[in-house]
């Protein structure tokens, strides 16, 4: 087919026009060939880009796509979402384990605060628990009705959005984003405690064991989120029946008067305790325990990661989560109570261990089956950060309130840039508080507070505001959950203030602050670029003045100066020297080669080059009101590894020009398949 770049009309596309004469004198026929085995295919009035254009060219291409595929598998076409939703069973595993999961270490938690008042005080410890399913039920009906008002999820931040304003938002925004990362953090170090339970080495590097598992979580969700549903399905409720059988045995010994006798710790409390019993310690330990409320909001979140019927799936996940973590907590801190078991204070193993050992012995299948599926479902837990974290931060992103990249979807329509900036904070987390459950509980649990109680209060101001058929009920319900969860919000601060919650409370409003101020950003470049009149004509632009920056006279530098004089007749090259001989050999030269292009040499005595070059354009630039076009000379080698044998200067020059104003940078490669074709500009250029 012949050239057509010199002729008139519009430039070649996808779709070839081929032009025949008609039957008659003077008529001809116009047949369109569309693309074909290119990677493309018409559908209506556009184009659709297939699996052929992701195909891998050359042999390291090809082995990262299969590298690629074994580790997060094969794409997925945007087409493909609603197959990758979850049902009530998946979604019980990847959403609502955190919540489940809690009951590993919720009872363990307030009893590490009672015991510091003495063993006599760990009587208390089923109070608390009743207390913290008492709150969990208020919370379970309340998300309920999040769920039903705002199907298209979001939770919190979209009821505070619509009903308190962007600045509440933004608060419940962000602490839905730090509960996230502690819930990532939390869980892995409560996994690892798990597994030191019965392997006590582990606890030695439990920080290098708590990064590892982080990471595989992270692979694990890149690979989609119904195949990480699919995946951890089955520890989920390996868990939730190893646990209802233990409890189920110890409490037929107990009421049998088989009392199991108690296994004591490795590194016990002090009978006598070190604090007085008071008032203060009791709502110490209850915030400690209210850990297990965490995670409840997590459904709300993201009812969109449901199938159809989305809002009834969610719902019956919600009821079900609920259900089985207030059975689990209660039956554990009633057996660990009764037995008489006491918090390892060295935390290498677990009141939830010691309990199995207590009722079915050390060492037997069935203690490895509980502690096993305990340190696995702990790692799900986990995963409840991967689904909601990556969903909030898309919906803050799509609201312009974070980086656009977390709204994008990867190969597998899971929401890539969120699951890896989780990861790696997360991983901050865990090595600066050193993979401790202990200390990262003190942490944990005000996020999720405070965003419960602007999402139940917005609710409040929503069914005010709307009175639609039942609005008193679910008015009076979520006026309650938020009276309830206030009141924990203000036990939980006031009680971990001086162990942590400090933290959270200060990084809450930079977290704002940064939100905000992203917004902001996006809204000045929207205001500058947004075109309000579809019908405005494209600008008449005058021809730029082309500078063409020369270190050699070769085959490349010729290609890029016809190349300029190709998009302006106002071309001038520079060459920087580093002595008087050299700037005058070149410029002899140059003469030699051509009077049509202007040359300037400037000779740079500290033998530098980009700034000399630089102030040169600033010069050019502050006498002439066109746009500056630099056109850079670029070789590129045949193998990637010969990269690195040239200076780069292009792409230094490239990143020093990025952001000055007025000025395009134009990049003319130069293969070294070209060789030979000295003086015809290449058509890629």
């Amino acid at each position: 087919m012949s050239d057509d770049r010199g002729s008139e009309g519009p430039p070649p596309g996808l779709e070839e026009r081929v032009t025949r004469p008609g039957r008659l004198p003077g008529d001809r026929r116009v047949r369109i060939v569309g693309p074909t085995g290119g990677g493309f295919r018409r559908r209506g009035g556009h184009f659709v880009a297939t699996a052929d254009v992701l195909t891998a060219r050359g042999r390291i291409g090809q082995a990262y796509e299969v590298a690629r595929r074994v580790l997060i598998g094969r794409r997925l076409a945007s087409e493909q979402e609603i197959a990758e939703r979850l049902s009530v069973k998946t979604g019980l595993a990847i959403m609502a384990s955190d919540n489940i999961s809690s009951s590993a270490y919720a009872t363990e938690e307030a009893m590490r605060i009672l015991a510091l008042a003495g063993t006599a005080a760990l009587a208390l410890t089923m109070p608390v628990a009743i207390a913290v399913v008492v709150v969990l039920a208020v919370v379970v009906l309340s998300e309920s009705r999040v769920i039903a008002a705002y199907p298209n999820g979001g939770g919190s931040y979209m009821v505070a959005k619509d009903n308190h304003g962007v600045l509440a938002a933004l608060v419940a925004a962000a602490a839905l984003l730090i509960d996230y990362v502690l819930t990532v953090a939390v869980s892995t170090a409560a996994g690892v405690a798990a597994i030191s339970s019965f392997i006590p080495a582990v606890a030695d590097d439990r920080v290098l064991w708590a990064l590892g598992l982080v990471a595989l979580l992270a692979l694990g969700n890149l690979r989609g989120i119904r195949e990480a549903g699919v995946l951890f399905a089955a520890p989920t409720y390996v868990y939730v029946a190893s646990l209802f059988a233990l409890i189920a045995v110890a409490i037929f010994r107990v009421a049998t008067g088989d009392i199991p006798a108690a296994t004591p710790p490795r590194d016990p409390f002090e009978t006598g305790g070190i604090e007085a019993l008071g008032v203060l310690l009791v709502l110490r330990a209850f915030a400690s325990g209210a850990v297990g409320l965490t995670g409840s909001e997590a459904v709300a979140n993201g009812v969109p990661n449901f199938k159809p019927k989305e809002t009834r799936n969610a719902i019956t996940t919600l009821v079900l989560m609920g259900t089985m973590f207030g059975t689990l907590f209660l039956g554990l801190t009633f057996l660990a109570t009764t037995i008489g078991i006491q918090p390892d204070r060295g935390e290498v193993e677990t009141v939830n261990s010691m309990l199995t050992r207590s009722v079915v012995g050390d060492g037997t299948l069935f203690y490895y089956v509980v502690q096993i599926a305990t340190a696995v479902i702990l790692l799900l837990a986990a995963n409840t950060g991967f689904t909601g974290f990556p969903r909030l931060a898309s919906v803050l992103a799509d609201d312009r309130f974070m980086p656009r990249q977390f709204a994008f979807r990867g190969d597998r329509l899971a929401f890539s840039f969120g699951i890896i900036a989780l990861a790696l904070t997360a991983s901050v987390v865990l090595v600066a508080f050193g993979a401790s459950v202990t200390s990262l509980v003190p942490l944990y649990t005000i996020g999720v507070f405070v965003a419960f109680t602007l999402s139940q209060s917005g609710l409040v101001r929503r069914w005010w505001r709307l009175r639609n058929r039942g609005w008193r009920i679910s008015m009076a319900i979520n006026a309650f959950g938020a009276l309830v969860t206030f009141v924990v919000l203000l036990v939980v601060a006031y009680t971990k203030l001086v162990y942590g919650a400090w933290m959270v409370l200060l990084v809450m409003p930079l977290i704002v602050a940064v939100l905000w101020s992203i917004n902001r950003h996006y809204t000045a470049v929207a205001d500058a670029l947004t075109l309000t009149d579809v019908a405005e004509p494209l600008p008449v632009l005058k021809p730029p003045v082309v500078l063409v920056p020369v270190a050699r006279l070769d085959r490349a530098a010729l290609q890029a100066v016809a190349f300029a004089r190709s998009i302006s007749p106002s071309v001038r090259a520079v060459h920087i020297a580093s002595s008087a001989e050299s700037a005058e050999a070149f410029r002899l030269r140059w003469q030699g080669w051509t009077r049509d292009v202007p040359l300037d040499v400037i000779e740079s005595p500290y033998r530098l080059l980009l700034q000399p070059l630089l102030r040169y354009i600033e010069k050019v630039d502050a006498r002439d009101e066109r746009p500056i076009t630099i056109v850079l000379a670029e070789f590129v080698p045949r193998n990637w590894w010969e990269w690195v044998l040239h200076s780069q200067t292009a792409l230094r020059l490239k990143l020093a020009l990025l952001f000055r104003p007025n000025t395009i940078v134009i990049d003319v490669p130069y293969h070294f398949a070209d060789t030979g074709h000295a003086g015809r500009p290449d058509d890629r250029g």
